[in-house]
């Protein structure tokens, strides 16, 4: 996958080049990262693609933490109710 294409405003680059950038403005700035990525474009392929250049050489940056915490976040799926499931018994 290529990283221009899923980082196109290099977002989640510059927030490792960001001295001293905290866990909270990581998150802003996943959250900004993610609704711009294409809707044709997996999410979870392109956070795998983004650890997989990032994460070797920053272990303890936040926005490392962030991104791993987004592929936990975005697997959990499922039903949470509503009306549909009030009404099936």
């Amino acid at each position: 996958m290529d990283l221009k294409q899923i980082d196109k405003s290099e977002l989640i680059q510059e927030s490792y080049v960001i001295d001293g950038i905290t866990a909270e403005e990581c998150r802003s700035i996943f959250l900004d990262w993610a609704l711009k990525l294409p809707d044709a474009i997996d999410q979870q392929a392109a956070i795998k693609a983004l650890l997989a250049v990032y994460a070797p050489n920053n272990v303890d940056h936040p926005m490392t933490k962030v991104l791993t915490e987004g592929l936990t976040a975005a697997s959990k799926t499922g039903r949470r109710g509503g009306r549909k499931a009030r009404l099936e018994t």
